[in-house]
């Protein structure tokens, strides 16, 4: 290993840094900054960035939903110095496979006061969701961009949004509309284009994943422009199905004009989806109102895409597989009862999914989010960091559920 300083920060690299002066590990003294550990990895199977806290980094060989397993008791192999980075959330990987690297390694990180947002697709989940963000967001959004095809949605939703206001409020939250070429200035793009929703009358299993190749088609569209502008913000996923289309947005934006991976574009950090927000609320719902489990809302979690493959566990620490199947089933299909009774289920999923789990990500607050892991992206509980990205919630998994978790990482691999 070489050992470089970087203003404040450390950086451990397999590989020799050109242009940086290398260090002896005894001259290093207690780092003001950050520890960044730079390997270079596969990106198509390896997360471009990540805080580290129980990864045995130097016997990292992949990884998958098994880091959603606690590991304990092997960080103390490790230098006391480094350790203590470790200990105090200050270590972090870097995966080198990406040329542009260098750019992860922030000098400073300080959290921005208030976001500027961008949404695109004003149908039944985009105005929805704008509304959400207007009514929730005071001191955390500082603007909300609204874009459509359809001009007359864009004035429709700049009118009844900016009427939203709480007379209380002491921050203004801005309400504009965009034209296509400023879309990408924001911190976060929110997609929510939807084409192809089945009617309410058609009979379909899951509706989600009929939307999937008209979606993929304008979202691939909108990966390939943010890496033309060098979007550096959040590209947030909301359209159905959210886990292959965050993938779809990655593996395009992430090809030259030629059409071969150079990993240029945006890195997999900066991509997530919202679409399981919903699935907990609707676990925690029908768990109380069947009398299934009601402890779901302390212990129970979610995992995996929100359609089939959706895994809800009434309790990581007492887990039960009937209850937890129960409650998958009716969590699975409510969006179907919801269809039944002649209206689209969109409402909860644009502020439960959307806008509340979009404004908990920018205050780094617990939140569901679907998130590169081992070449898919999978929903789990997660925070996050806009400079380093993700932190997964940790369990020690019973067996029985991580068995469940290896199929759904199974399913969504062959999905795509």
């Amino acid at each position: 290993m070489y050992y470089y300083k970087i203003n404040e920060n450390i950086l451990i690299s397999e590989d020799i840094i050109p242009n940086y002066k290398k260090l002896k590990e005894e001259e290093i003294k207690a780092p003001q900054g950050n520890i960044f550990f730079a390997m270079k990895k596969p990106p198509l199977l390896y997360r471009s960035i990540f805080k580290i806290y129980d990864e045995d980094i130097l016997n990292y060989s992949s990884e998958g939903v098994e880091l959603l397993n606690r590991n304990n008791n092997h960080l103390k192999n490790y230098p006391k110095w480094i350790y203590n980075a470790m200990e105090k959330g200050d270590a972090y990987f870097i995966n080198t496979g990406y040329p542009l690297w260098m750019d992860f390694i922030k000098d400073d990180n300080t959290k921005k006061s208030r976001y500027d947002i961008n949404v695109i697709g004003l149908g039944d989940v985009g105005g929805i969701l704008s509304s959400g963000l207007k009514l929730l967001g005071e001191g955390v959004i500082g603007s909300i961009g609204l874009y459509d095809r359809n001009e007359n949605k864009v004035i429709r939703w700049k009118n009844e949004i900016s009427s939203i206001i709480d007379i209380n409020e002491t921050e203004d939250i801005k309400v504009k509309a965009l034209n296509e070429d400023e879309i990408f200035n924001c911190d976060v793009l929110v997609f929510c284009v939807s084409v192809g929703v089945p009617e309410i009358n058609a009979s379909v299993n899951d509706v989600r994943m009929v939307q999937f190749q008209g979606n993929k088609d304008i979202i691939s569209h909108y990966a390939k422009e943010a890496r033309i502008r060098n979007f550096s913000g959040i590209f947030a996923v909301v359209s159905d199905p959210v886990d292959l289309l965050c993938k779809a947005v990655f593996l395009e934006s992430n090809k030259d004009l030629n059409g071969n991976y150079d990993f240029k574009g945006i890195p997999s950090h900066r991509i997530r989806g919202y679409g399981l927000g919903v699935m907990n609320a609707r676990a925690k719902y029908y768990s109380e109102s069947h009398g299934i489990y009601s402890n779901y809302d302390k212990e129970g979690r979610v995992f995996g895409p929100h359609g089939e493959g959706l895994i809800a566990a009434n309790s990581i620490s007492n887990y039960n597989s009937s209850l937890s199947e129960a409650i998958t089933s009716l969590t699975k299909n409510a969006n179907l009862e919801v269809r039944a009774s002649g209206f689209k289920p969109y409402i909860a999923p644009a502020l439960s999914s959307g806008a509340i789990s979009i404004i908990a990500t920018l205050k780094e607050d617990w939140h569901y989010a679907s998130t590169f892991l081992g070449g898919i992206f999978m929903g789990t509980r997660c925070r996050y960091n806009e400079a380093y990205g993700t932190i997964l919630e940790k369990y020690n998994l019973p067996q029985k559920l991580f068995k469940k978790l290896k199929e759904t990482e199974a399913y969504l691999h062959n999905l795509y």
